[in-house]
């Protein structure tokens, strides 16, 4: 056994976990970790703008590469990575916050010590899966083990550790220990897989509706469609099955066809969704009975809609056990003419609706190669041709924030391309979002990372524009913002840049500016190009 500092026990643990990055912004309470990641040189370590950057870098980090970790300081440096934290939560996505504290003779004791908050356990407690203080340093090895363990094990979500200054310097006599695994939960029986089986084999027209713990099942969700089932997906889900399947009916939920289709299904099955408000119209959508729900977490029967049945255990296994029952199913030809119709209607109302930038779609598309990453913020443009339009064939190869928080697509995009360095990012913001975190810019331009930006630029917010149009008479207030010269702005940065007028002029743009390797922002001029129809997200009722 050898003595090191708790700093570098910490490295050494990341280490064993195979974390090939950490996203942070250094503090005099996290220095002891952050000297211990540089000295040792063999985890890559992101400097963020903000706390809040730093965590959801991790976030998208997790989606597509791996454990993702953060590093925040504390009190308000970790209040700062409450809202990342908060849309972490909201995904399910398993990374690791870490943050200081301060010296654990002053903590809980309202001493004015420097960077002192109260209960800030309580607040990662609330924002977390779970969240950890270590108490001494024997304590923050074993810590970091369950933290990460918990992070991990369905239903996954971000875990908090928070680590006082003083421990972090402490010297702690070294250990090899091995990672931990996630607890494995128990399997479904087979009495009912057997049943579930019965109903689907009764069913005329069933449905699979599937989610976010559908991720990993991406085999058993197109061995069932393969046997005639039909696949609607929540946005998260997307490329769980291709959206190129001929049983696909991608994310169109709330397109008018598809629910002409629900209203001629005679069972749905929902695996792994939360069924969210606004890919249901706030709940009000009429989905087929009778309705099998599958999830991880026995809280989420009856959630959202009334379940006739529910099993409680992991997506991919079920679905697997259940593809097996049903092996020599036919499908039906009269059913998939109606999904192909209703899918292509869906698809040209949407093109329709959103005019010329469809154009932008389709030269996304066009540029970005299959195993490329799209990734997009809450706008406009994310919101309609983004998150459905644009064709999708593997699973998180649409990184979107699940909250529905604006300003995070700048800092997943980050994410992304830090995790997935061979792959190409592109990335769509909206000039209003992208104010919350712009100095991330300088991350994006310091990493020198392969990643386009692309900036749909409104001068406002044009989802508030939408909803107000619609639900408020047309009254306009507070949605107009000075935005700055994204063309100086990427000249500053040293970011490789272009701006688009015309709609026309989308394929040349996006295919020059994906084939560039390194940073790049493409600014969209929206006022040029035309009117994008949105008047945000589908609602039963409002106001």
């Amino acid at each position: 056994m050898s003595t090191i500092t708790v700093g570098e026990a910490i490295a050494r643990t990341l280490e064993a976990y195979a974390v090939s990055a950490v996203y942070g912004v250094i503090s005099i309470h996290n220095l002891p970790i952050a000297d211990a990641i540089g000295r040792r040189d063999k985890v890559r370590f992101v400097p963020a703008r903000g706390e809040a950057g730093s965590v959801t870098m991790a976030d998208a980090h997790t989606r597509v590469g791996g454990l993702g970790v953060a590093l925040t300081s504390t009190g308000a440096g970790a209040g700062n990575a409450i809202g990342a934290l908060l849309e972490a939560l909201n995904a399910g996505t398993p990374l690791l916050h870490i943050t200081g504290q301060v010296e654990k003779d002053y903590l809980d004791r309202d001493a004015g010590f420097i960077h002192e908050t109260k209960d800030q356990l309580t607040f990662l407690k609330a924002s977390s899966k779970a969240a950890y203080r270590v108490c001494t340093p024997e304590q923050a090895v074993p810590l970091l083990h369950r933290a990460i363990r918990e992070a991990m094990t369905l239903p996954r979500g971000p875990v908090s550790l928070e680590i006082p200054i003083d421990i972090q310097a402490a010297p702690v006599e070294w250990v090899d220990t091995a990672p931990v695994v996630p607890a494995t939960p128990a399997p479904v029986s087979d009495a009912e897989i057997d049943a579930l089986a019965e109903r689907l084999q009764a069913a005329k027209r069933p449905l699979l509706w599937i989610g976010g713990g559908t991720l990993e099942a991406g085999d058993a969700v197109e061995r069932l469609a393969d046997l005639g089932i039909p696949v609607v997906s929540s946005t998260h889900a997307r490329g769980v099955l291709p959206d190129n399947h001929p049983r696909s009916l991608r994310a169109f939920h709330n397109a008018a066809s598809v629910e002409a289709l629900f209203a001629e299904s005679d069972l749905m099955l929902v695996a792994g969704s939360r069924l969210r408000s606004n890919e249901t119209k706030t709940y009000s959508v009429e989905l087929p009975r009778p309705l099998v729900q599958i999830d991880i977490d026995p809280a989420a029967a009856h959630r959202n809609y009334r379940a006739d049945a529910f099993l409680c255990g992991d997506c991919g296994d079920v679905l697997t056990r259940l593809a097996e029952r049903l092996e020599g199913r036919e499908p039906d030809a009269a059913y998939d003419a109606a999904v192909a119709k209703a899918v292509a209607e869906a698809e040209q109302a949407l093109r329709t609706q959103v005019g010329e930038y469809a154009k932008l779609s389709d030269a996304v598309r066009a540029a970005l190669p299959e195993d490329g990453i799209f990734v997009r913020d809450i706008t406009v443009s994310g919101s309609t041709w983004g998150s459905r339009l644009l064709p999708i064939q593997r699973p998180l190869t649409n990184i979107h924030s699940l909250a529905g928080a604006i300003g995070l697509g700048l800092a997943h995009g980050i994410g992304c391309a830090v995790a997935q360095p061979e792959r190409k990012v592109v990335t769509l913001v909206g000039d209003g979002g992208l104010a919350l975190g712009v100095g991330e810019l300088a991350t994006m331009a310091q990493e020198n990372l392969d990643m386009v930006l692309v900036v749909m630029n409104d001068g406002g917010y044009g989802v508030m524009r939408g909803i107000q149009e619609k639900y408020f008479e047309g009254r306009q207030y507070y949605n107009e913002l000075h935005t700055p010269d994204f063309q100086q702005l990427a000249d500053a940065m040293g970011i490789k840049r272009w701006k688009v007028s015309h709609g026309d002029d989308f394929a040349a743009v996006l295919a020059e500016a994906v084939d560039y390797a390194g940073p790049a922002l493409v600014e969209v001029d929206m006022p040029s190009v035309g009117e994008l129809k949105f008047s945000g997200p589908p609602q039963k009722k409002l106001y």
